[in-house]
């Protein structure tokens, strides 16, 4: 059974976003991806500063299995990128709610937000992938 935390809101693509105290979005791959996907061997993220549109492929994860390509739930401006995983993709296997995040956002539309996936809507995507 995959963690799903019920704070975050997520894609159908296996992303999810969580609004933090400032109002940016962090955004990672959940734990049904990470444990889909297997050891991660490689993770790109974008540069800080990047225009993202919500629904566009930003980044790649890439296992020993297979790359997959991480979508962003929001529109806005990347204004962080976790650096670790250029050294420790593994971190996203370890602890994809926390140390595993992949970047920050500052939302251009916080109503974007709304349309994004409960906790329980999620759960219904991964257990039909099952």
């Amino acid at each position: 059974m995959s963690n799903i935390p019920a704070d975050l809101k997520y894609l159908d693509s296996h992303e999810w976003a969580r609004v933090d105290s400032d109002g940016s979005v962090t955004i990672g791959i959940s734990d049904h991806a990470q444990a889909a996907l297997g050891d991660l061997v490689f993770v790109e993220v974008p540069e800080v500063g990047r225009k993202l549109k919500a629904g566009e492929a930003f980044g790649v994860v890439e296992s020993v299995k297979a790359a997959s390509d991480v979508y962003s739930p929001v529109s806005g401006e990347v204004i962080a990128a976790n650096a670790a995983l250029g050294s420790a993709p593994e971190l996203i296997n370890q602890a994809p709610y926390s140390e595993g995040w992949l970047v920050k956002v500052r939302p251009s539309d916080t109503s974007e937000i709304t349309k994004l996936l409960d906790v329980a809507a999620y759960q219904k995507v991964v257990d039909a992938a099952h």
